[in-house]
């Protein structure tokens, strides 16, 4: 079996450090080294990073995870990996128990074909159907329903080899009882949600351990009831994702929890079918989205998730943050495989762990993409 050594500045140890060596054989990183660079070894004028792990992305390319349909599966897959994505969780919206099933059973047989190349698919994010319709945001409200623990334990059994995540309101009736039962087979994250601040804590207590989306579709922070944004705060473990787009949330806020939280942010897209495409209209399941400078958003004005991609979300982070690059790439690769179970074989370069590299220029252009060894076509 080939491998294959690059050299140069590299995170590695939780540092970019100079002349350092990493080389794949296969699958896998089989050394990482510092010292002068070995014979053979491809030269990196740019910094080496692992891959980027995305935990909530819907769609990109024209093509959404509703769609249930494979070939829209690999365009969003696809795409993503050009653009430093090797790994992620496909999301789903609030649908009928139909919709639902169909665009599990979609992303299960994609996850199960393993081609070599392109963006893996580690797990399933059911963004919904257990969520408040006060904070549906782009979630079809009649969609939204009470816990259904069958529905979920059906699911699962359409996978049970991925990783899973439940984005819910712990608000909602049963829900106390719906987080203890999946607690341990599932990431059970708090959003879309109305939540106080003492029932997100009971939440936590519970087994609820992440927030979608932080600040996003869920009561602002208040200093009478701080609400679920409060009660991360006080949490010692509770990790949360933030959305780089410049949109979502303020650069100012962005630099603020990223140090208030440290090691605990995960960097998401929350991408939509537009990543990627031209400005114009575009389905969110039953709705209509606009596209446009403003972003992605429903007639009414409310943002309807978005064309951001994790490099972009990186570059975000360093130039509208002002955050060093040592301190986001953790954010985009190690805290959200840390989140998923995964953290034995993907987000850091070490040896053993899946080759998923990302190289960039040292303007933080993406260059090259490898997913489990192999180079992604970016052209």
């Amino acid at each position: 079996m080939n491998s294959r050594s690059f050299h140069g500045r590299a995170f590695f140890g939780g540092l970019i450090r100079n002349h350092v060596t990493v080389t794949m054989e296969g699958e896998k990183i089989v050394d990482v080294s510092t010292g002068p660079a070995p014979a053979g070894a491809e030269h990196v004028d740019g910094v080496i990073l692992p891959g980027f792990i995305d935990m909530h992305v819907h769609g990109a390319a024209g093509a959404d995870f509703m769609d249930a349909d494979v070939s829209s599966v690999s365009r969003i897959t696809s795409h993503h990996a050009r653009n430093g994505t090797t790994a992620m969780a496909a999301t789903t919206l609030s649908a009928t128990p139909q919709d639902l099933t169909a665009a599990v059973n979609s992303i299960a047989r994609h996850a199960g074909e393993r081609a070599p190349g392109g963006c893996e698919i580690i797990g399933i994010h059911l963004e919904g159907p257990y969520l408040n319709r006060d904070k549906a945001g782009a979630q079809v409200v009649s969609s939204l329903r009470d816990p259904d623990i069958a529905e979920v334990e059906a699911l699962i059994r359409i996978a049970p080899e991925l990783r899973w995540v439940i984005t819910l309101a712990p608000e909602l009736d049963g829900m106390g009882t719906f987080i203890e039962r999946f607690r341990d087979e599932m990431v059970i994250s708090i959003g879309h949600t109305n939540a106080t601040f003492g029932e997100a804590l009971e939440a936590f207590e519970r087994g609820a351990g992440h927030v979608t989306h932080l600040f996003n579709a869920m009561r602002p922070l208040h200093h009478r009831e701080p609400g679920v944004i409060g009660a991360i705060l006080t949490s010692d473990e509770v990790t949360a994702e933030l959305i780089a787009d410049g949109l979502h949330v303020h650069p100012a806020v962005l630099r603020y929890f990223t140090q208030a939280l440290p090691g605990r942010i995960c960097l998401v897209t929350d991408a939509m079918r537009a990543c990627g495409m031209p400005f114009g209209e575009y389905d969110l399941y039953e709705h209509k989205v606009t596209v446009d400078e403003t972003g992605a958003r429903l007639d009414d004005g409310r943002l309807a998730g978005s064309t951001l991609t994790m490099m972009q979300a990186v570059c975000n982070m360093v130039e509208l943050a002002g955050l060093p690059l040592e301190l986001i790439i953790p954010l985009a690769t190690e805290v959200p495989a840390k989140i998923l179970g995964i953290a034995d074989r993907k987000g850091r370069l070490e040896v053993g762990f899946d080759a998923d590299l990302v190289i960039i220029s040292p303007q933080l252009a993406l260059e090259r993409v490898f997913a489990r060894g192999v180079e992604i076509d970016r052209s």
